[in-house]
């Protein structure tokens, strides 16, 4: 009889082998899978990697564009657009450009070969005119301006109602106020209230200082007035505040130098852009000067400047009104006279007060304490009038 014990006692033993073996398998199988996405993924990434060089290529193949002005935009996708050497040209425009991006004054790139409109151009300003102050909606307001009721009062019938509420000139038949002159001694609150009043009718505020309209070439200042009402237009609503205006607005003198007539033709630039002869759109200008009496008669007559504010010292309730402002957020002890500090303050600018305030927090902090008390303020009145800071400041860098 045969013996079939062996066999028996194997075969556990092979089913167990073949188990793992087709285990193996699997995982392998799994593993390759896995490895064969990450191929065809990186296959993919380098076929749009490959498409997108190739555009390129093709890009850099092309012939270059020669920049051009539109002049006017004609039926049937036609321009005629002014080149960057000179000639004009009436040319066809590329169907796969927009219809409401070619409009005249635009700067377009024409094909070199057969001169048709190919691609829309940023416009061209200069890297000063970029480069000015211009804040989308200053975060000022009328309650940040103390002592100057009236001036608030003038400015915003001249410069915030036009731009907030024009119907109401219309329904009446008058033009609005081309231009505001803010005249007074520094730190006064003009560029404050400036600021306040774009902020108030929710505009960009545009600040130059009139020495940078001041220029080494000839028509370089023209070009820089031109270019800033443009950008005024496009980010219109908004204000165009020029600080020391007098440094283009002087008086014409009978005998002149080379550099006095460029500043007369930057200044006729101006004039020009006040008059309106294109139309400024939700533009307003402002003008500051510490000395109207030096300023030229031309730039002061009704049509470009129409109202003058001016910005004296503020009065004893104005210097209470701008101390309140500047410590509401201050830690103050008990006790303090105010009425004795506004007496002790007589003769000072808003901007003086504001020097007073931080002065008196710097003294508390020297003495290590976290409230500031009157004798802080007082010393720092001190301080401040006698003009010790400016003193300090003569002999640190004189």
């Amino acid at each position: 009889m045969a013996d079939y014990s062996e066999v028996d006692e194997s075969k556990p033993e092979e089913d167990s082998y073949l188990a793992n073996y087709v285990k193996q398998l699997e995982e392998r199988i799994r593993g390759l899978e896995n490895e064969r996405g990450a191929i065809v993924s990186e296959r993919d990434r380098l076929e749009r990697e490959l498409k997108d060089l190739k555009s390129e290529f093709e890009k850099l193949k092309s012939p270059p564009l020669v920049s051009a002005t539109v002049l006017d935009v004609l039926p049937n996708e036609r321009a005629i657009v002014k080149s960057s050497s000179g000639p004009k040209f009436l040319v066809k425009i590329s169907k796969f450009i927009d219809d409401n991006e070619i409009k005249p004054g635009a700067r377009v790139g024409l094909n070199q070969r057969t001169l048709n409109v190919m691609d829309v151009l940023p416009s061209e300003k200069d890297p000063l005119v970029k480069g000015m102050e211009i804040e989308e909606s200053p975060e000022v307001t009328y309650d940040d301006v103390g002592g100057l009721e009236n001036q608030i009062r003038e400015i915003r019938e001249t410069v915030e109602l036009p731009l907030t509420n024009r119907e109401s000139f219309e329904k009446v038949g008058v033009e609005p106020p081309s231009g505001v002159l803010l005249h007074g001694p520094p730190g006064t609150g003009k560029t404050l209230l400036a600021r306040a009043v774009a902020s108030e009718t929710d505009s960009t505020f545009i600040k130059l200082i009139g020495s940078e309209l001041v220029q080494k070439y000839i028509g370089e200042g023209s070009r820089m007035v031109r270019e800033v009402f443009d950008l005024a237009r496009e980010k219109s609503p908004s204000i165009v505040f020029i600080d020391e205006i007098d440094a283009i607005a002087s008086k014409r003198q009978d005998t002149s130098t080379s550099g006095d007539r460029e500043v007369q033709r930057t200044m006729m630039q101006f004039l020009s852009k006040l008059d309106g002869f294109e139309p400024r759109g939700e533009v307003k200008i402002l003008g500051a000067t510490n000395r109207p009496d030096m300023l030229d008669e031309a730039i002061l007559r009704p049509g470009r400047f129409d109202r003058l504010i001016e910005f004296p010292l503020p009065s004893r309730e104005g210097r209470r009104s701008i101390f309140k402002i500047h410590t509401r957020n201050m830690r103050l002890e008990d006790g303090i006279d105010f009425g004795k500090l506004v007496r002790k303050a007589e003769g000072t600018t808003g901007a003086d007060i504001k020097a007073i305030c931080t002065e008196a927090g710097m003294q508390a902090i020297r003495k290590e304490r976290d409230k500031v008390n009157e004798k802080d303020f007082l010393r720092a009145i001190s301080k401040v009038k006698s003009g010790e800071n400016n003193k300090k400041s003569g002999k640190m860098f004189g």
